[in-house]
């Protein structure tokens, strides 16, 4: 594996699912694939468990790892072609990004959309030119589009959490108090999608995400229809993809409670965090027998030690 974008960048999804778990339960079992290897993890956003969980993965691998939170310790990165850099930017990204492949062999890229430009963010234009002009394989942190660690612990999770062959998965989009990406919603529903379950969205209308990740889902705004019989309750908010990074009010009852869990099948609940209390998800919620947002998060380590050992494999 050269590259980790999406869940199209896997060749066999449930295999590397597998690896996971096996990497769950031997950790230091490939330790000489990745000695005197580097990994190289930048930042342009903020992170807690995306880094600290790759990080981990690196170091369980034998890889040196190095983290640069470049949108503030580095130099302002003009990102435009044919610029005449006379203004803020100090450095154009085809020489950052060459120059940190020169340092490294694996580069993790994290960069978050403006939700300002719906072209400009959906054509990721800032970790293709990362994947363009560092030469070295790369893994999406998260991206303007996408999050495909987070989608693969969280399949992970439910994999080895399910209680039935082909559980029934339902996203939901919960409240909030600003305006946030697609970016785990689109992701999200892009593996579970290539996953062998029941999946269903529900969102309050004029949240309907890009056509493109949702392709097989069961859509409805209904969302005591949707969670009836739901074996996993993925909660996320997201803005709206059209008109674009748009939020609308009123919907504070979307927030997921003891007693919209009454329908649904004891279902699991999950979140990919940080998450703001009593307002996308309830206490009664975080802290019952149903939550399993701590459990989903360390999972983190695994997906990320799975895709980092198959891009050692390849150098």
């Amino acid at each position: 594996m050269k590259l980790f974008s999406s869940v199209n960048d896997v060749v066999d999804v449930q295999s590397l699912v597998k690896e996971a778990l096996h990497l769950k339960q031997n950790p230091y079992a490939y330790e000489h694939l990745g000695k005197h290897k580097t990994l190289g993890l930048i930042f342009l956003n903020p992170s807690l468990r995306t880094r600290i969980s790759t990080q981990k993965a690196g170091t369980n691998l034998g890889m040196n790892v190095m983290v640069l939170n470049i949108d503030k310790e580095g130099w302002a990165l003009e990102l435009q072609d044919g610029a005449i850099m006379n203004g803020g930017t100090v450095e154009h990204i085809r020489e950052a990004a060459g120059v940190l492949g020169q340092y490294v062999d694996i580069i993790g890229v994290r960069s978050f959309p403006g939700l300002k430009n719906r072209d400009a963010d959906y054509s990721e234009d800032v970790f293709n030119k990362f994947v363009k002009y560092c030469g070295v394989p790369v893994v999406s942190l998260e991206s303007a589009t996408r999050h495909p660690l987070q989608s693969l612990a969280d399949l992970v999770t439910i994999e080895e959490l399910k209680t039935k062959a082909r559980p029934k998965v339902v996203l939901t989009w919960a409240p909030h108090v600003k305006a946030l990406p697609q970016a785990v919603p689109n992701s999200f529903a892009e593996w579970m999608c290539r996953a062998d379950v029941d999946f269903t969205i529900t969102h309050p209308e004029g949240y309907e995400l890009c056509t493109d990740f949702t392709n097989g889902a069961t859509i409805t705004h209904n969302q005591d229809e949707a969670l009836a019989d739901a074996d996993f309750i993925y909660v996320k908010n997201w803005s709206a993809y059209e008109p674009y990074g748009k939020v609308f009010g009123g919907y504070e009852d979307w927030m997921l409670t003891n007693d919209k869990l009454k329908p649904t099948n004891n279902a699991k609940v999950m979140h990919c965090l940080p998450v703001r209390r009593n307002l996308e998800l309830s206490d009664e919620i975080l802290d019952g027998q149903n939550s399993i947002v701590i459990h989903e998060a360390g999972n983190r380590v695994w997906a990320a030690q799975a895709v980092l050992k198959q891009m050692l494999e390849t150098l």
